[in-house]
């Protein structure tokens, strides 16, 4: 028998965060209870002591994890024609992107593992960072948007919609003071511009990072419904 994977991808502005924090243990045992692979990952962060930009870097870890699990399958019990991504805030961003962004993009790494593809069925963006075009400054970037638009640009989600994306799942707090739930909102609107199919969820006094079960709304139903919708074979 195969299984379905998920790729996690933890949050932390892209300068902190872990692969073992408690919203991505809450996620990964709740997907690997229902059937899951799940890969909770790393990726390069932003040092303000190195000479090393993380963008696009950290994109390139997250891809490189989905190519992974494929180069795995064998080993894993994996069915690579359906695996999904999940993220919250920067994680959620990175997951985006990881959905919307295609080898035309010029944002695939070439390897490892480059004879496997990067992309996935579906992706569960909570409360992720879409849109740059307005933002003055984010560390990660090293510059000001006044010194580089272009890098702000290729930064946003949004930038990168068309309508061969995978479908979405957004959840958003209406108490978010890090993320504005307009993020969100605009991701639904990208999407439904280019007919991707897609669900917008405001959990109504919820915070920023939560996870599956924040105490306003039980949200493992909804996400594993999701994941079983687009993952698993009719």
């Amino acid at each position: 028998m195969k299984y379905p994977g998920v790729v996690i991808i933890h949050g932390g502005g892209w300068t902190g965060g872990k692969r073992d924090a408690a919203r991505e243990i809450n996620i990964g045992t709740t997907l690997a209870a229902h059937g899951y692979v799940c890969l909770s990952i790393d990726y390069l962060l932003h040092d303000p002591n190195s000479d090393i930009p993380c963008w696009p870097q950290n994109l390139h870890d997250c891809k490189t994890a989905v190519r992974w699990l494929r180069a795995q399958a064998e080993r894993l019990h994996l069915d690579t024609a359906h695996i999904g991504v999940i993220g919250g805030s920067a994680g959620g961003h990175l997951a985006s992107l990881v959905g919307v962004t295609d080898p035309a993009d010029g944002l695939d790494p070439p390897g490892p593992y480059g004879e496997h593809s990067c992309a996935v069925n579906c992706v569960v963006d909570l409360y992720g960072p879409v849109d740059f075009s307005d933002a003055t400054e984010v560390k990660a970037l090293r510059k000001p948007r006044s010194e580089a638009p272009e890098l702000y640009r290729a930064f946003s989600v949004v930038t990168y919609v068309d309508a061969q994306d995978p479908p979405f799942l957004i959840l958003h707090g209406t108490a978010d003071k890090t993320v504005p739930v307009s993020q969100s909102k605009k991701l639904a609107a990208a999407l439904k511009a280019h007919g991707v199919p897609h669900q917008l969820e405001i959990i109504e006094g919820a915070p920023h990072t939560f996870h599956l079960q924040p105490k306003e709304r039980d949200l493992r139903p909804l996400v594993l419904a999701f994941f079983d919708q687009h993952l698993r074979p009719k």
